[in-house]
């Protein structure tokens, strides 16, 4: 917020669960008064049931980028947020792979209800083996994913991979934000603590119904839809399922959430990490991040 007044632009938000309505307390989605101080865009404008991808947010973000380059004559704009693909897919391009169906999509959607994830890895297997010897096999938007291209295209999904950076018509200068471990894990305990006063419970009871919906896939929710599970079951169901490691308690849900957002912001880290272009900062260096930013914009390019 201090960057986007300081240098009087706009922000894009990259984060792929804030663009969506009605979660507003799960992503910690910008508030009514920081939306007033900035222009943002991709903050609340899907519904849960909406399908989105990194590639929509690439071909949306380039879009906005060009009128806001070319029309409004805007030198900078901020790219915000933690969402690693939908930061690749804007600053390198992601590969162009074909548009899936609303048919063929319907088509998996009613195949994995069916026959279950294990069924449809069988296939991709078979199909595409080396995009199944590099898959999270737990990720079942993915899998599926995989499945919807190979069977649109006739194609292996792998055979679309092939990560050439596309070349963009502005000049990217990359900011991290870096916290010790012990920092950062204490922070995100209380800020767990917080969603959870300020009624996260509530807002994930609210959408139990659409537990189903990918855009409610993530953790926060997905933690308290299983407590919500099994929390009227009986206390030997109950304790017969904590044996197996299943949510019973509320208490378990929110502890849950700490601990998985925390494995979330390693997977973020060591994603970053790779990124050599990325130049880190800890957070309260304001002073630095903007030194470094005014000496990137005034070299030539």
């Amino acid at each position: 917020m201090l960057l986007a007044e300081y240098y009087g632009c706009p922000i894009l938000n990259c984060d792929s669960r804030q663009l969506f309505r009605d979660l507003k307390i799960g992503t910690a989605a910008p508030t009514s008064a920081q939306l007033a101080r900035a222009e943002h865009h991709f903050v609340g404008t899907l519904a849960l049931d909406d399908y989105y991808s990194a590639a929509r947010y690439e071909e949306e973000a380039m879009k906005c980028l060009t009128k806001l380059f070319e029309e409004k004559g805007l030198d900078t704009v901020i790219l915000s947020g933690g969402s690693m693909m939908y930061i690749d897919a804007v600053c390198k391009g992601i590969d162009d792979i074909p548009t899936i169906g609303d048919a063929t999509r319907q088509w998996m959607k009613e195949r994995l209800k069916k026959e279950g994830l294990e069924s449809l890895l069988a296939e991709l297997k078979r199909l595409d083996p080396a995009y199944y010897e590099q898959v999270d096999r737990h990720n079942t938007r993915r899998v599926v994913h995989a499945l919807e291209v190979c069977h649109t295209s006739g194609r292996t999904y792998s055979s679309f991979r092939t990560q050439n950076l596309k070349e963009r018509p502005f000049h990217i200068i990359k900011v991290g934000l870096q916290r010790s471990r012990e920092e950062l894990f204490a922070r995100i305990n209380q800020r767990v603590d917080r969603m959870r006063e300020e009624g996260l419970l509530e807002e994930a009871m609210r959408h139990f119904q659409h537990r189903h919906l990918n855009a409610l896939n993530t953790v926060g929710y997905k933690e308290i839809f299983e407590y919500l599970d099994h929390k009227d079951k009986p206390e030997e169901e109950r304790r017969t399922l904590r044996i197996k490691g299943k949510i019973t308690t509320l208490e378990e849900a929110f502890e849950r959430i700490k601990k998985n957002t925390r494995v979330y912001a390693k997977k973020q880290m060591t994603w970053f990490a790779k990124d050599p272009d990325i130049h880190w900062f800890h957070p309260d260096d304001l002073q630095g991040i903007m030194s470094y930013i005014d000496k990137e914009m005034s070299q030539p390019k």
